[in-house]
C-alpha cells in the first residue's frame, strides 16, 4: 500500500485569493498525486473486471414505454441501460437518469446488465412514481457536492469528506458532512456560497457520467487510505453487504462511497444553490454540514416559489449519516400516498 505525506495542494497566485476561505477558480488544485493513485486504482479494477466477462453472451432485454415497447438483443456483463437508451431514442438517452429492472431493481444507467430482463425508464417526471428517481437524484447532488468541496478551500484548509445521509427530499435539502482543518469556526459568507453554487453548476455541465463499481474491502481501504473517515467506515459496509462488496462511484476524478443508485449523468442537474454550512458536534469531532436544494434540469420554477425552498434548505437538516446497508428494491411510493390519504 503506498502511503502519502502531505494532501495539501500545490500554491497558486495571488490573484485568486480575493475570498476569505473558498478559492474562486478550478485550476487552483490540479490532479494531485493522492487522485492520481485513487483513479488509478479505480481503472484498474474496472479494466479486470471487464477482462472476466470473458465469452460474449447475448441477452434479451424487452424495453417498456415510450416512443414504444422495444426488444433488444444485448451483450451480458457489457450492455448497460444507457446502451439500450442509445438503440431506441435520444429523447431517452438525454432524459433518463434510472432504469427499472423486472419493475423490481433499481439500476445506474451506466451498470451492466446481468441477465434477460424488462427495462423501464425514470426521469425527472416520471409519473405517478417520481420518489425513486428524486431520491437518486438527491443522492447525486451529494456526491457532487462532495467532488466541489473537497477542491473549493485554499491550500491551507484541507477537507476530510466523513458521508452524506440517505437522501430525503422532504428535508428540504441534500447534504454533505465534512471536517475542514484550521477552520474551527468558520461562518461562510454569502460570496462564498455563490462561488460553492456556482462551481457546482459548471462541474455539472461538463456532463460526467456516474460510474459505478463494486471492489473488495480491502481495495477500498486502499483507495481511502488518506481518508480517516472512510477507513473507518469501509469495513462496517463491507459486513453489512450481501457480498462482502463496497460500491464506489467516481465522476470525473472524485471518487466516493455510495450504496447508490445515482442517476446517469451530471448533465441533468439544474438549477443549483448551496445554502448553508452548519458546524456540528459529533463523535467524530466538529464537522460542517453543507447543504444544498437543486432542481433538474428543464424543470421549472419562477423566482419566488425558488427562493422558497433556498430559504427552507438554510435550516440545519437533521438526518443522520446514511445506513449503507439499505437496499435497491423497487417499492411504489404513491401508492403509499394515496393509502395514507
Amino acid at each position: 500500500m503506498k502511503r502519502f505525506s502531505s494532501c495539501l495542494y500545490k500554491k497558486c497566485s495571488g490573484s485568486l485569493w480575493s475570498i476569505r476561505r473558498v478559492s474562486t477558480s478550478e485550476d487552483v488544485h490540479p490532479k494531485n498525486e493522492i487522485i492520481a493513485y485513487q483513479n488509478n486504482l479505480f481503472d484498474k479494477e474496472q479494466k479486470r473486471q471487464k477482462e472476466t466477462v470473458g465469452r460474449i453472451e447475448k441477452i434479451t432485454v424487452k424495453y417498456i414505454g415510450v416512443p414504444e415497447n422495444v426488444t433488444l438483443s444485448m451483450n451480458k456483463g457489457i450492455s448497460t441501460p444507457f446502451h439500450c437508451a442509445q438503440h431506441i431514442s435520444e429523447m431517452l438517452v438525454k432524459r433518463s437518469g434510472l432504469a427499472l429492472i423486472d419493475d423490481t431493481h433499481l439500476w445506474d444507467m451506466h451498470r451492466p446488465l446481468e441477465s434477460d430482463c424488462e427495462l423501464t425508464f425514470m426521469h425527472a417526471q416520471y409519473l405517478p412514481d417520481p420518489y425513486h428517481f428524486n431520491r437518486a437524484y438527491w443522492r447525486s447532488c451529494s456526491l457532487i457536492l462532495g467532488a466541489i468541496i473537497s477542491k473549493a478551500f485554499k491550500t491551507n484548509i484541507q477537507p476530510t469528506l466523513h458521508s452524506f445521509p440517505s437522501p430525503n427530499v422532504k428535508s428540504g435539502s441534500f447534504v454533505y458532512d465534512v471536517e475542514l482543518s484550521n477552520l474551527p469556526e468558520w461562518i461562510p459568507t454569502e460570496n462564498e456560497l455563490r462561488i460553492l453554487s456556482a462551481n457546482m453548476v459548471k462541474f455539472a455541465q461538463k456532463s460526467y457520467k456516474f460510474e459505478r463499481l463494486a471492489v473488495s474491502e480491502e481495495l477500498a481501504l486502499d483507495i481511502f487510505q488518506e481518508n480517516k473517515f472512510k477507513k473507518e467506515q469501509v469495513p462496517n459496509i463491507a459486513q453489512q453487504s450481501i457480498d462482502k462488496k463496497v460500491v464506489l462511484y467516481r465522476i470525473d476524478d472524485h471518487i466516493d462511497i455510495s450504496r447508490g443508485p445515482m442517476i446517469g449523468n451530471t448533465d441533468l442537474l439544474g438549477r443549483c444553490t448551496i445554502t448553508a454550512v452548519h458546524r456540528l458536534d459529533t463523535k467524530s469531532g466538529h464537522l460542517y454540514r453543507f447543504q444544498g436544494i437543486s432542481l433538474p434540469k428543464n424543470i421549472m420554477l419562477n423566482h419566488f416559489a425558488y427562493s422558497l425552498l433556498e430559504q427552507r434548505a438554510k435550516k440545519l437538516n437533521a438526518a443522520r449519516w446514511v445506513d449503507q446497508a439499505q437496499n435497491d428494491t423497487y417499492v411504489p411510493q404513491f401508492s403509499r400516498e394515496e393509502i395514507a390519504t
